[in-house]
């Protein structure tokens, strides 16, 4: 400014008086106008630096911190208490205790416990080998006495846990091995409450044979890791059966017990059950007499000393969920004065827990004091310190007053900053985690700390202070973490291994039949059309006989394509183009490339040596779909995979809806629809919401896919399913358009899926009964895969044949279905042409109704234009 206003002009000066007048002026206010930019300059930057030292000063004034604690909470896992003698008569359950003078929730029966494994799997016991009391639950933590830390070390009792074969589903009633030389393999883990130092193992395998086997060369050999720990011959001794049915001669049955060295043993583990079997001196592999079977009742038996772990945050979320565990993770969620707090926190980390299990059991439930904590439980408390007032007897780093959170300088803490704590209960038995703040925006934000990956990295230490944590923006609605991609263009490598969740790279397999298998799902609202394919690009080595090898490519088992090999010396680069059938790709799909090789020497004596033979996929091969975006609602069966409400996959675009008083168990359901939509979704942070049916926000029912919950004197959307084909009524009142009937009992639970009324885009997902014994059991619906993912059509009744909900077995459970929806729509994104077509193929009838009306008017066309030619003629 300086330089192109103020610089002295001499080429222009003047002596004369008149014209150095306004030369003088000119410099008088360009240094005026110098002075005041630096003037105001330096009052700027003097009034930004006193602001952010202002700012500063509130920020350490605000957020101080407290003291460290002299030594952080430790948990001490407990050994599992010793059962109970069983009792002859059960006697009636207890009342819950009366609700807090200004009830937000209506009482309910306790619930059931939740299903600890699927209908194959049965409960393992563990049982401390010395008795040891089992601590009452105290209310404030016990302060650790450092003198005798080394003692209670020591004096930790020792404890057994047995594991057996059948709680895997692929073993069921036996684990069957055919053949001169076969396999089975299964895997287990070591939970990180046992001490590694301190575990021992051993394998008590049963086992039988057939009595044709031959004793010097016949035998079962126990691996685990690939590492071998005993062989047992075959040759236990046939009898003669006395039972008419069945073979005349069997073996009896061998009992082994395989040590199993301790520093074998890992995170995780898989053991092998190798046998070599002969019947002859030249065996055949196909031979029907050769097989070897193991009892579903062999089991693994450990002793282990538990471990006690310092609570961080760094390990969350253990100890609250141990993705090693052999037992279900049983979480506690401490009952507030429900608040909008508690609705929207709760069942976000719920989800949160869901993604963390994947397949994995989880057992929840709701307490309302610390008295009715069991062993096992890991206990969640959500909400302000007016909502919960049990934070005040707990040992936590930040002091408690009037119902406010005080920082380090005993000045409350604003609304919207969010605390999250560990601590202990129990004599250090059971691990706490409190989310707290003093507003309902500090509640959620600490929650949402720990339910997004990329914040929760920076936790650390037993006590968080949260100031900021930021929502990442929804993902698109047809971007889905282990679906196809959303283009159409793709390779291998652009998808990622379910496991890991790495990009598919070069995969060689060695052996004469050795499939490899990903997932290859279908976007829920994927239409695929004739014209998808597959250039599959692949390579094999040069000890196989090509005239008895092919590759093949197989969707859910089903053969799409196949090749016979060519090259005797092998190849290195082959490509196949392989049509995809579009009616066998859905979510849940699976593509299969199988190698069957045969190698150049046949087998003698049915041994087989196919160790050289190779095959390799390579992550180069690609796939060109045909698709278009289309899917009709309502439709149950596309809830398998989670549709409409986990798209998007962060689930913030579905809002649950309970009564305005939600008793036990329709909060309970919440909870466990929430951990299933955690399961069914992955992405970088979870909106879900939930609200009370006076407390929905204006234009949630426009913009969110929703969830009803309660039974049908409470439920929330009474007038939107009284219109339905299939409905209850008061009085156990079943309706129907073809029939109405008054049940005098009534305990099935009910799942229909309508049409938003306020958006034909959007659906309104109903669970109700008429009573609360019905929401159980569709809560266990909601936890059972075997009876989750047989739902189809629109409506679900579901009723158990036992008292216990809880059941193992899914078979004790009914599902009847109802395909009679009032109102259909459908959400596409198609061309005019690809509707037409659709609806023709829908409504095939037309199509000879057209043809006669295209021909009907071709003749009519024609016969006006012939009477035009003769009436030119004519003239």
């Amino acid at each position: 400014m300086k330089r192109l206003f103020c610089r002295p002009q001499t080429n222009t000066v003047s002596n004369h008086p008149k014209k150095r007048r306004p030369q003088l002026w000119l410099l008088l206010l360009c240094s005026t106008l110098v002075l005041v930019l630096g003037m105001s300059t330096t009052f700027v930057l003097a009034q930004s630096d006193r602001s952010l030292q202002e700012q500063e000063n509130q920020l350490i004034r605000e957020y101080a911190l407290p003291s460290a604690p002299a030594k952080p909470p430790v948990y001490k896992p407990r050994p599992r208490p010793a059962p109970a003698p069983k009792q002859q008569s059960r006697p009636p359950a207890p009342k819950r205790s009366a609700p807090p003078p200004a009830p937000t929730r209506r009482a309910a029966p306790a619930p059931a416990p939740a299903p600890t494994r699927q209908q194959n799997f049965a409960p393992a016991r563990t049982q401390p080998r010395r008795s040891t009391p089992r601590p009452q639950a105290q209310p404030v933590r016990s302060a650790p006495n450092s003198t005798n830390q080394t003692a209670e070390a020591d004096n930790i009792p020792v404890s057994e846990y047995k594991l057996q074969f059948n709680r895997s589903p692929i073993v069921g009633n036996r684990l069957r091995l055919e053949g001169v030389h076969a396999e089975a393999r299964l895997g287990f883990t070591r939970p990180r409450s046992w001490d590694p130092e301190s575990v021992t193992a051993k394998a008590w395998i049963r086992f039988r044979h057939s009595p044709e086997l031959l004793k010097g060369s016949s035998m079962l050999t126990l691996k685990v890791n690939d590492t071998s720990v005993g062989t047992v011959a075959l040759n236990r001794k046939p009898f003669v059966d006395s039972q008419p049915e069945g073979d005349s001669y069997k073996s009896e049955i061998g009992n082994e017990i395989f040590y199993i060295p301790r520093g074998l043993l890992q995170d995780y583990n898989e053991i092998s059950l190798v046998v070599q079997q002969n019947n002859a001196k030249c065996s055949d592999s196909d031979d029907p007499e050769l097989w070897t079977e193991i009892l579903p009742d062999s089991r693994l038996l450990f002793e282990y000393k538990t471990k006690p772990t310092t609570l961080n945050f760094n390990n969350y979320p253990y100890p609250f969920f141990d993705e090693l565990s052999l037992d279900p993770n049983r979480v506690a969620y401490l009952l507030p004065r429900l608040s909008d707090a508690w609705l929207t926190a709760a069942p976000r980390l719920q989800a949160a827990l869901g993604r963390f299990a994947d397949f994995r059991p989880i057992e929840t439930k709701l307490v309302e004091d610390i008295k009715q904590l069991e062993w096992g439980d890991r206990l969640m408390i959500i909400g302000t310190p007016a909502d919960q007032p049990a934070l005040k007897s707990l040992d936590l780093p930040f002091e408690i007053n009037n119902n406010n959170l005080l920082d380090g300088e005993k000045s409350p803490l604003p609304a919207d900053v969010g605390v999250l704590m560990l601590t202990t209960i129990s004599d250090e038995g059971i691990p706490v985690l409190v989310a707290t703040g003093n507003g309902t925006e500090g509640v959620i934000k600490a929650v949402q700390f720990l339910v997004q990956p990329d914040t929760r990295k920076l936790g650390t230490g037993p006590a968080i202070l949260v100031t900021d944590a930021k929502e990442p923006p929804p993902p698109p609605l047809r971007q889905w973490p282990g679906y196809l991609p959303e283009q159409n263009t793709f390779q291998l490598s652009d998808l990622r291994t379910r496991v890991e969740g790495k990009p598919f790279k070069d995969i060689t397999v060695r052996g004469s039949q050795a499939p490899i298998e990903f997932d290859f799902r279908a976007l829920p609202d994927d239409r695929f059309k004739r014209g998808s394919s597959m250039n599959l690009i692949y390579s094999y080595g040069p000890q196989v006989n090509p005239r008895t090898s092919a590759v093949e490519v197989l969707i859910d088992d089903v053969l799409v394509r196949g090749k016979r090999l060519t090259n005797l010396d092998g190849e290195n680069r082959q490509t196949l183009k392989v049509n995809l059938p579009p009616e066998l790709i859905k979510p849940n799909s699976k593509l299969q490339v199988a190698f069957r090789l045969d190698p150049r020497e046949p087998a003698r004596c049915g041994k087989l040596t196919d160790d050289q033979l190779t095959g390799t996929l390579h992550a180069d091969s690609s796939f060109q779909l045909n698709r278009e975006t289309s899917v009709e609602l309502p439709d149950l069966k596309l809830l398998q995979s989670g549709f409409p409400f986990t798209a998007p996959q962060d689930l913030s675009k579905t809002a649950i809806i309970l009564p305005e008083t939600p008793s036990d168990n329709e909060l309970l359901t919440m909870l466990a629809l929430s951990e299933r939509l955690g399961k069914l979704s992955s992405s970088k942070g979870i909106g879900l919401e939930a609200y009370t049916a006076e407390s929905i926000p204006p234009g949630v029912r426009d913009t969110h896919h929703l969830v009803g919950i309660g039974t049908q004197d409470n439920f929330p959307f009474q007038r939107e399913f009284n219109s339905g084909s299939v409905r209850l009524g008061n009085f156990g009142l079943r309706q129907s358009t073809q029939a109405s009937a008054q049940n005098l009992s009534d305990e099935d639970g009910m799942i229909q899926e309508i049409v938003s009324p306020n958006n034909r885009q959007l659906v309104i997902l109903g669970i109700l009964a008429q009573a609360d014994s019905g929401l159980e059991r569709v809560r266990q619906l909601f936890l059972k895969d075997p009876l989750f993912y047989q739902l189809e059509e629109d409506t679900a009744f579901i009723s158990s044949q036992e008292e216990d909900t809880s059941s193992y077995d899914s078979n004790t459970y009914k599902i009847k279905f109802f395909n009679n929806a009032s109102s259909t729509t459908r959400v596409e994104k198609t061309t005019p042409l690809s509707k037409a077509s659709r609806f023709l193929q829908n409504n095939w009838y037309f199509l000879p109704l057209g043809i006669i009306a295209v021909a009907i008017l071709l003749y009519g066309v024609l016969q006006l234009s012939l009477k035009r030619v003769s009436d030119q003629k004519g003239h």
